[in-house]
């Protein structure tokens, strides 16, 4: 379990985080989600020990990194994947984590093999292309087979097979029961791996939510089909919902689905789709952010 609690971290005069609270819980995929600067990677990081907090704590199953006795048995983390020697080969990299951590040597070719680079075992990090460093972070972050596990941007440099690939080991992860915060940039990603969404912005807590909720708080309309849509538009009308024609359907909003199917029925007009339309992840997001927002292109303003 992740616990952050009043978080305040604060370089020179400026607060990169700023009084931040959250959990996340065993047993699912948190999606943390803000714009740049909004302060993710320092709340990771201050999860992790790296970055010291100027108050509040951030705690790994009750307990500050600092304090974990085997830190690697109970969080793994991917931060950055280039945080390895060039020069040391892939396979040699996670034998030295693991002997730091007292983790059986064996754990490193498993991992490997697990992560898809057992062939690259032997290869010297420097040579790897961008995808196969990123799972040989993930290989590091899977080895002290670990209850807790954070990944930063974990899809860069990842091709469509290795986006599924890690998207399916998240979720088999959560599925465990461990807990897994994942910090990304594409909501259509996030939209298919997370159970849960943190979203900050300018270092404060925005939302923290499911899916389910942050779904309904954003639902747009319903979208039905008819075999006589004008005779169906002039009763939702009469019905006090907006009604906008599109295609061989129309949007309704005003009314749930099953009003909009209760005025249908009391006008014997058969449906043949009835179908609640919510905002996608990536709408919400950013009707949320909107206002946290401090590096904006002129074509998005």
């Amino acid at each position: 379990m992740i616990e952050v609690r009043d978080l305040i971290k604060r370089y020179g005069g400026s607060r990169a985080v700023d009084g931040l609270s959250f959990e996340v819980k065993p047993g699912y995929v948190a999606g943390f989600l803000g714009p740049n600067g909004a302060g993710k990677s320092t709340t990771m990081r201050a999860i992790l020990g790296l970055d010291r907090p100027t108050s509040g704590e951030a705690l790994v199953n009750g307990k500050r990194y600092a304090d974990l006795a085997h830190p690697m048995r109970q969080v793994g983390a991917l931060l950055d994947a280039g945080a390895a020697h060039g020069g040391r080969r892939a396979y040699d990299h996670l034998r030295v984590l693991a002997r730091s951590n007292g983790i059986d040597r064996s754990r490193a070719a498993e991992t490997l093999e697990q992560v898809g680079l057992a062939g690259a075992a032997n290869k010297r990090i420097g040579t790897l292309s961008l995808g196969m460093r990123q799972r040989l972070g993930v290989a590091a972050a899977l080895l002290g087979d670990p209850g807790v596990l954070m990944f930063d941007e974990p899809v860069n440099g990842l091709d469509p097979e290795g986006i599924r690939w890690i998207r399916h080991l998240m979720r088999d992860l959560a599925a465990e029961g461990r807990t897994v915060l994942v910090s990304s940039h594409l909501m259509s990603e996030m939209a298919l791996t997370a159970d849960r969404v943190v979203v900050i912005g300018r270092g404060r807590l925005i939302t923290e939510s499911s899916m389910k909720d942050l779904s309904d708080r954003f639902r747009r309309d319903v979208l039905v089909r008819s075999a006589d849509q004008p005779a169906l538009a002039r009763a939702l009308e009469q019905a006090r919902a907006a009604v906008v024609f599109e295609d061989d359907a129309i949007a309704v909003r005003g009314l749930t689905a099953r009003q909009v199917g209760e005025v249908a029925a009391r006008q014997q007009i058969p449906l043949h789709e009835l179908t609640p339309r919510s905002a996608s992840l990536e709408d919400a997001y950013l009707e949320l952010t909107d206002d946290s927002v401090e590096y904006r292109t002129e074509a998005t303003r």
